[in-house]
């Protein structure tokens, strides 16, 4: 059966019922397939992360840039039956695959999009350790099974996404249909702003330069493996000490809708680029980036100086410029 039409048959629950155990399709995720005896060669020059280090049991999150480091998409890296994917926001994929494939020239490597191949789902709570047995224990570890990636994903509770043909999801999905809560994809994303997982959207495309939404923290950079596009930049963030931006957890007061790209204010604020952005949103939550000094007082507000009060939060892990 086709994925889609599956999932239209398939009701979800906005506000599911067993919290202990929720099953989600991921649709907004896209994927591009690469191949070829080049392949490895030619991310390596392209991405911020060490490829490396991608096996059928590690995947990365890695960062492509342009020269100036600004992050143009942000890739979770992983392999499935024997080939490499760069999974991304699938409103991103038509214009990074067109740009990526400028850069291949003669290398022997072929980009496609993979989205309709493959189906992608999530899977979180306590059914996720039960019934997925050899789910790794690291983050971003992969396991194969019946036909399925799963991918173990950061912070609480226990998440697992897999990525397979139609029919292997399908069967993965029936098979814990009555051990979960069905919802909808905004529970996943709910999710990756708790634990502090960034994405690269339309609206945030070349604005964020990777440690600015905490990449060097979530091991999405490597600083040993040699030159990639906007290589310079990156690491004269890192050995110069220049970073005046970071990645947090926010919660907006009231019920005004917030969505990436939303400008920050605050009266502390000293750059002209304005206090920071909205990275990734899910009801009133978000993932932001600010000025650090900015973020340190009070008075963020969304928007502007009218705009609803901004409650900011470090992520749940430990961020140097933050500590003490």
């Amino acid at each position: 059966m086709n994925w889609n039409d599956f999932l239209q048959q398939t009701p979800l629950d906005e506000h599911p019922g067993q919290e202990d155990c929720v099953l989600c399709p991921l649709p907004s995720r896209g994927l591009i397939r690469v191949s070829g005896d080049d392949a490895r060669d030619f991310l390596q020059g392209q991405l911020t992360n060490d490829i490396r280090a991608v096996t059928p049991e590690q995947a990365q999150l890695s960062a492509w840039c342009t020269p100036k480091g600004r992050m143009l998409a942000l890739f979770l890296v992983f392999m499935h039956q024997g080939e490499l994917y760069l999974q991304l926001p699938r409103e991103r994929l038509d214009a990074v695959l067109k740009r990526l494939r400028m850069f291949v020239l003669r290398a022997k490597v072929t980009l496609e999009d993979a989205s309709e191949d493959l189906a992608l789902a999530g899977a979180g709570g306590a059914c996720v350790e039960a019934h997925l047995a050899n789910l790794p224990e690291k983050n971003f570890g992969t396991a194969a099974s019946d036909g399925l990636t799963m991918i173990r994903f950061p912070g609480e509770p226990t998440r697992a996404q897999v990525v397979g043909a139609p029919d292997a999801v399908i069967a993965f999905w029936r098979q814990m249909a009555d051990k979960a809560s069905a919802t909808g994809e905004n529970w996943w994303t709910l999710q990756n702003i708790r634990a502090g997982l960034p994405e690269v959207l339309d609206a945030t495309a070349e604005t964020f330069i990777p440690q600015m939404v905490n990449l060097d923290v979530l091991d999405g950079i490597s600083f040993t493996k040699g030159c990639y596009t906007g290589q310079e930049v990156v690491a004269r963030m890192k050995y110069l000490g220049q970073l005046k931006r970071r990645m947090y957890l926010a919660r907006a007061e009231g019920n005004h809708p917030i969505s990436p790209g939303d400008s920050l204010w605050s009266p502390h604020s000293q750059s002209a680029q304005g206090a920071g952005k909205v990275v990734l949103a899910a009801g009133q939550e978000a993932l932001v980036v600010a000025e650090i000094s900015a973020a340190a007082a009070e008075g963020m507000r969304l928007l502007n100086e009218e705009g609803p009060a901004i409650s900011l939060a470090p992520p749940p892990y430990d961020i140097p410029e933050l500590e003490g």
